[in-house]
């Protein structure tokens, strides 16, 4: 892969561009973020589908996971 920039190093980059290009890294950044945490999540539903069906979660009432939590 290639060398990864620091922090810093980026800041300054985007410093160097118009403001124009500054709003639209903006723009991409975000959908990026929104694309990477929408993967996250169906993981993170695909995973406990797979808890549920094998036995390793049960399903339980708001009352009862506030109880447990509190606990």
């Amino acid at each position: 892969m290639g060398s990864v920039l620091a922090f810093g190093e980026v800041l300054e980059a985007v410093d160097k561009l118009s403001l124009e290009e500054q709003e639209t890294l903006i723009e991409v950044v975000r959908k990026r973020i929104i694309e990477r945490r929408r993967e996250e999540l169906a993981k993170d539903i695909q995973d406990a589908q797979k808890e549920f069906q094998v036995g390793q979660c049960r399903p339980v009432t708001p009352d009862e996971l506030v109880a447990e939590i509190l606990a």
